[in-house]
């Protein structure tokens, strides 16, 4: 005989009443009243309700036990979707699960956040805490997509590195066969160098930052979505095509994600047409910071953020041509007409509801360039040779951006700690679970 298929509990709705069902998940929650006892399904479609009556012998395993239930689908206008399962046969598919750490059966989990991520492989199981990486899947959905269809390469580049990327970065050491390695902060070395083969790449992939921040935007392993594309006029190129991909991610939310988006109530962004561009000189002003700052304080980018919203109905600002000094040596000086060069980059920001979540630019792409601007910061170009050998033999003009995925999705959800949308968070204190 042909075993039954199972049904999902999400789509339980469409089963004509009176078939009969095979339902697996764990059991969400159970209720025991006096004339009946109700068991709530948990799977990864939603929820469905199961009625056992006295007379169907059936004993309900503790709540988080994995279950197999047969029943008949029956309409109930007090079941979710409208059909629940009745008459029964619950089997259980493991030892009776110890009580959980959290009452996950709750709307809303009222636990502090160290209790939630030491019992994470548990707290993750609650239907609006996996929401939050439903959100973050259905992104790497919408950037997969986007880029593939304009062109892009995916390539996924060493984690293993010989030096760091960028020059005073702060990078894990590792023990290599007897000699000294690092995890790389960064693929900027190598996407660049395929740029030379692909014309267009990107990666997704961890990156490694050791440095002993303390704050609740900052991970020490974070997930970062890295694009690379040649035959760039400047660095409004590069804006362009990150527009196409802040809306492609979203759009892959609202496809792959609606049920997560309702679950915790998400108000999506409208990405504009056009992204509104402000000078770093101009934001300084209008934030009343001095002149000479080298960077955008937290506080700075709310301000932005509002003026954002208020002038432009935007949830989105990038804030180009910031100081050659505050960014990497790999990056082109400013070359827009609109603006006196002074010490800009032909580099941006792209702040989303007041909150730095790109960095991206156009890149140096003759030798002679690099070869000065390592010599300008006191380094010495054969110490690059790897990375150079590409700039040698020809490279386009290009550029690129990186875009963190847990800042993304923690702004997203309205998150206040970063490591409440991380699955296993890395940071100055936490190496486990």
């Amino acid at each position: 005989m042909k075993s039954m298929d199972r049904t999902l509990t999400g789509h339980l709705p469409a089963v004509t009443p009176g078939e009969t069902v095979r339902l697996c998940g764990h059991v969400h929650r159970r209720r025991e009243l006096a004339a009946v006892t109700f068991l709530v399904l948990r799977d990864r479609s939603g929820l469905a309700q199961v009625v056992i009556k006295p007379a169907d012998g059936q004993e309900v395993p503790p709540e988080e036990t994995p279950v197999e239930v047969v029943g008949i689908a029956t309409a109930s206008s007090q079941a979710p979707g409208g059909v629940e399962v009745t008459s029964p046969v619950v089997t259980a598919l493991s030892a009776p699960a110890r009580t959980a750490p959290v009452e996950l059966w709750r709307p809303e989990l009222a636990a502090g956040l160290p209790t939630l991520l030491d019992h994470a492989p548990v707290t993750w199981r609650h239907p609006a805490v996996r929401a939050r990486w439903e959100i973050a899947a259905a992104s790497l959905r919408g950037f997969r997509t986007t880029l593939d269809s304009a062109g892009f390469t995916e390539v996924h580049s060493p984690k293993i590195v010989e030096s760091a990327t960028e020059s005073g970065a702060n990078v894990f050491e590792i023990d290599y066969f007897g000699r000294p390695a690092y995890l790389a902060q960064s693929p900027q070395f190598y996407k660049q160098q395929l740029v030379g083969i692909f014309e267009r790449v990107y990666e997704i992939g961890p990156v490694f930052r050791a440095e002993p921040h303390d704050t609740v935007r900052h991970l020490a392993e974070y997930v970062s979505l890295d694009v690379e594309l040649g035959f760039v006029r400047d660095h409004r190129d590069v804006l362009s095509v990150l527009r196409e991909v802040i809306a492609g991610m979203r759009a892959g939310i609202k496809t792959h994600a609606a049920g997560a988006v309702e679950r915790l109530g998400l108000d999506l962004p409208v990405v504009p047409e056009e992204i509104p561009v402000i000078h770093f000189a101009e934001a300084l002003k209008l934030v009343g910071a001095p002149a000479d700052e080298p960077d955008l304080a937290p506080e700075h980018e709310r301000a932005l953020g509002a003026w954002a919203q208020q002038t432009h109905g935007s949830d989105f600002l990038a804030v180009e041509g910031y100081p050659m000094r505050k960014r990497p040596f790999y990056t082109h000086p400013w070359s827009r007409q609109a603006r006196p060069p002074g010490d800009g980059s032909n580099s941006f920001d792209l702040l989303f509801r007041g909150l730095e979540l790109v960095t991206g630019g156009q890149r140096l792409h003759r030798l002679t360039d690099y070869e000065e601007a390592l010599r300008a910061r006191g380094e010495e170009p054969p110490a690059y040779a790897p990375y150079l050998q590409a700039f040698a033999h020809g490279m386009p003009p290009h550029g690129g951006f990186a875009l963190g995925l847990e800042r993304w999705v923690a702004r997203l959800v309205g998150a206040t700690n970063i490591r409440e949308v991380t699955l296993f968070p890395r940071d100055l204190h936490r190496l486990s679970p």
